[in-house]
């Protein structure tokens, strides 16, 4: 029985929406102290250990994976990223692939028993690769959806940053709702740009709603001082090169199978899947007809490709 204040009051609508089965799998929050006092934060769907642990992308959340999840029917494990949802912020603000890599590596951890396949999208792609490139021996293998490096994870940035360009805390998630329609944002409908919001905001001890991840109140914070923005874009100018690099190190490292999943009007190009596939011979790739967040287009589509790039890696 769900009430408003529940996490999982979507479910059954998310289950509807796939043709999952009527009887939802138990879904439960976890939480994981980190060695320097942060916390990391995951959901756990099923009752047997986790098969297939899912990172979302730049300011998403664990619950961006609950139809996909739920089409699949594995146990699962998704985790949000430091920064996201109800994990810490990281106070450097630091949010690259390897510096996610460790932490997303001690969630694997502390609540995996076996191998697992790791699928990542977009900026969560970049952490899977980083995560199988340093502890390989948790991971099974690796589908990274819609990115490759040399990508900007957080492309887009400028109609992101226009539309968290604002007040930091709102009167109710109805303004949220609003503000994020207005701006063309979170699936079109009412009903999925409701969702969307709620879960990835959340009502502070003063009744004040807030967004849950850290990098809308770092655009709100850059929107009031131009020339730190400045200094901002030209630092990530510079770090482009090397995360890129970075980036195909950590593809090349990757020993498990690997695939790469794009949405052909996403962001990765059939140009950017050529390069991927002349590094990587090895790997399978994928199109499938959506823009960049492929899960939340066709979650079906994608748990049956997950389904098939899982059975085939384990022949």
């Amino acid at each position: 029985m769900t009430t408003p204040d529940d996490e999982f009051r979507f479910l059954a609508m998310d289950a509807r929406s796939v043709g999952a089965s009527e009887v939802l799998p138990r879904v439960e929050r976890l939480t994981l102290t980190l060695d320097d006092g942060r916390t990391l934060s995951a959901l756990r769907f099923g009752d047997a250990a986790p098969e297939v642990t899912f990172v979302h992308g730049a300011g998403l959340n664990a619950h961006t994976w609950d139809s996909t999840i739920l089409a699949l029917g594995l146990p699962a494990l998704a985790i949000d990223l430091p920064g996201h949802g109800d994990s810490s912020w990281r106070p450097d603000a630091a949010y690259t692939a390897r510096t996610l890599a460790p932490d997303v590596a001690a969630g694997l951890a502390a609540w995996t028993s076996q191998p697992q396949l790791i699928v990542g999208h977009s900026l969560g792609g970049l952490t899977a690769a980083a995560v199988a490139a340093s502890v390989p021996d948790a991971v099974a293998q690796v589908i990274v959806i819609d990115i490759t490096p040399g990508i900007d994870p957080n492309a887009g940035a400028a109609q992101i940053r226009a539309f968290f360009a604002g007040p930091t805390d709102w009167a109710s998630r109805d303004e949220l709702v609003e503000r994020a329609m207005a701006f063309g944002l979170g699936g079109g409908t009412r009903e999925k740009v409701e969702r969307g919001v709620w879960l990835n905001s959340r009502i502070r001890e003063d009744g004040r709603v807030e967004w849950k991840h850290h990098f809308a109140h770092l655009a709100a914070a850059l929107a009031d001082a131009p020339e730190l923005a400045a200094q901002v874009d030209a630092r990530q100018d510079a770090l482009a090169e090397i995360l890129t690099a970075d980036g195909w190190e950590d593809v090349a490292a990757v020993a498990a199978p690997l695939a790469l999943v794009r949405g052909e009007r996403g962001f990765v190009t059939a140009t950017d899947a050529e390069e991927f596939t002349r590094r990587r011979p090895d790997a399978v790739v994928v199109a499938l007809d959506t823009g960049h967040n492929v899960h939340e287009e066709a979650p079906t589509a994608l748990a049956a490709t997950v389904a098939q790039l899982r059975a085939g890696a384990q022949r």
